[in-house]
């Protein structure tokens, strides 16, 4: 077993205390504050320390797209077929990625990776640890389906005389594929009494048949209002678990999305405003939705931004108004909720897994340092080395 006593505990979900966490040796959390500490515990003093969950970002592409790799290293995205659903980011990552190790060491333990957004529907996310020798070891659980609206497919096949090259091609290609698969899981159907009848195989369509059935969620690529109307509108028509991510301008449409229970990715937001899609990103988003009560992560959208300055960028929302307990929550519980893992991470609460961060001081102010990293109660990091 595993204690680490005397810290400052930023518990997420039971405010802030002094006290002592136990891990078992499973690496759940065993028992938080006036803990008695069984005889041959590992003992860990966090005195003047803060012990807080691991950061997770929902949105990101470690692995996928290596750093200090150029093209060698870019995986993310298959940008020759606008519909690839059948593609799996877990195929596609390096786990030996220098980005992967940098954002162990800032305390993020874990992120979704998803394939990029040139394609109108680019593939399945993985949501992995931040920490392992081989993916497959790092895997957590699934990440959905990533689909995207805008000006990224509109570009990519513009570029190339393919649809679709307009919003009204991309929305069209989208609803297309989703019939397809509503008539190959009729036939499946049919198949059930009369086998003659059964389909050839077809990887594309049961991942969508899968979405279909809401047993994984779509996440949409959406940045300007109009292409997360867009969205929510299709995921209307077809009753979809969506998720809309980086919501630049979402803002600027909080009541359709309270009104449908959306979650959102928001981010990056520390990026300029390269693109048109990118003209109304400011902070001051995070503080609408929250108002509105529309439950946010914060993404980095690394490498767009290296996801270790993910406090800086929660801090920042702090900054422009959002209130510090939602800012913490925003990059633990939250992009839990939006990944369907919190009921084994993002919080301090026994029953969940010992996945942890020791600072030296408050996690929001740039001066204070990751000391230690801990996954399912083993230390993975300590200032500046891994293990």
């Amino acid at each position: 077993m595993l204690a680490i006593k005397n810290a400052k505990l930023y518990t997420i979900v039971n405010g802030v205390q002094k006290g002592t966490v136990l891990i078992d040796d499973d690496g759940k959390i065993a028992a938080i504050g006036d803990v008695e500490i069984p005889e041959g515990t590992q003992i860990i003093d966090g005195e003047g320390k803060v012990l807080m969950p691991g950061m997770i970002d929902a949105h990101g592409h470690a692995g996928v797209y290596e750093e200090a790799l150029g093209w060698e290293g870019s995986d993310g995205n298959e940008a020759v077929d606008p519909v690839t659903p059948h593609l799996r980011a877990l195929d596609g990552i390096n786990p030996h990625d220098e980005g992967i190790k940098e954002a162990l060491a800032g305390g993020v333990t874990a992120m979704c990776v998803v394939p990029g957004s040139a394609n109108v529907i680019g593939g399945q996310g993985v949501v992995i640890h931040m920490y392992g020798n081989t993916v497959d070891e790092m895997v957590i659980g699934e990440g959905g389906l990533k689909i995207a609206f805008g000006e990224n497919p509109k570009r990519v096949y513009s570029g190339q005389k393919k649809s679709p090259s307009t919003r009204m091609a991309t929305a069209a290609v989208l609803r297309e594929n989703l019939v397809k698969a509503q008539n190959y899981m009729a036939k499946l159907e049919k198949a059930k009494t009369d086998p003659d009848k059964a389909p050839e195989r077809d990887l594309k369509m049961e991942v969508l048949a899968r979405v279909l059935r809401r047993e994984i969620p779509v996440r949409a690529h959406a940045h300007r209002a109009d292409d997360i109307i867009t969205a929510l509108r299709i995921a209307d028509e077809f009753n979809l678990d969506i998720t809309i991510e980086h919501c630049t301008e979402g803002h600027k449409i909080v009541n359709e999305l309270s009104k449908r229970n959306v979650r959102a990715t928001v981010g990056p937001t520390m990026t300029n405003r390269s693109k048109v899609e990118l003209k109304g990103r400011s902070f001051a988003t995070l503080k609408a939705l929250w108002e509105g009560g529309i439950e946010f992560s914060i993404t980095m959208d690394h490498p767009v931004l290296p996801v270790n300055y993910l406090p800086i960028a929660a801090a920042l929302a702090v900054k422009a108004g959002l209130p510090r307990e939602e800012a913490l929550k925003a990059i633990t519980l939250n992009p839990a909720k939006i990944l369907r893992i919190d009921d084994r991470y993002g919080s301090i609460e026994p029953g969940k897994m010992g996945d942890l961060v020791l600072w030296s001081g408050d996690p929001l102010d740039i001066m204070s340092e990751v000391e230690k990293v801990f996954i399912h109660g083993k230390v993975v990091y300590t200032s500046g080395c891994l293990g």
